[in-house]
């Protein structure tokens, strides 16, 4: 299965996820992180699914080096506030073997300039950051910029970084 492919089987998994945990009930709403936003309908705490992606440049996943950083930069050009997230893939070679979220470790600069580490998602070889955490509203002609920087745990892994801005509606 080729890497586009790959990533492609991991979105479509994603989004059935998402949509499927706003039926889920309440056990598996219970596992999610909780939000301070309080809303009155069930329509409103269905999670957003995204509409488009925006890829940007690639890279290859070095074990030999210590860090790779990460920035993510996405700019609203239109003029309607629009929501986004920002999100990293990981993605294993064709080939595999695939990648466990142990194999690697991803933190994300907070406001404040410090590291936090990001908990990762792992499907058909690709490892992924949370979307619904990462949503952000940006108002026309705001620059939404995130800096991520990525530790390679095990030297044996390979594998392809790709940062992304999810979309919605």
């Amino acid at each position: 299965m080729s890497s586009k492919n790959r990533l492609r089987a991991a979105l479509v998994a994603l989004v059935v996820g998402l949509t499927g945990l706003a039926t889920a009930g309440p056990a598996m709403a219970a596992t999610q992180p909780a939000t301070s936003v309080v809303s009155s309908t069930a329509q409103d705490q269905a999670p957003l699914v995204p509409t488009a992606f925006v890829d940007l440049p690639t890279s290859d996943l070095k074990a030999h080096s210590d860090r790779h950083k990460i920035e993510v930069t996405y700019t609203n050009d239109t003029a309607a506030d629009v929501t986004v997230a920002p999100q990293l893939l990981v993605s294993s070679p064709d080939a595999g073997p695939f990648l466990e979220p142990t194999d690697v470790t991803v933190q994300q600069r907070t406001t404040d300039g410090c590291w936090k580490t990001v908990q990762l998602g792992t499907q058909t070889g690709t490892l992924f950051t949370d979307l619904t955490t990462a949503q952000r509203v940006l108002h026309p002609g705001e620059t939404l910029t995130e800096a991520y920087r990525l530790t390679v745990l095990n030297p044996a892994a390979q594998g392809t970084v790709q940062p992304r801005i999810a979309l919605y509606g």
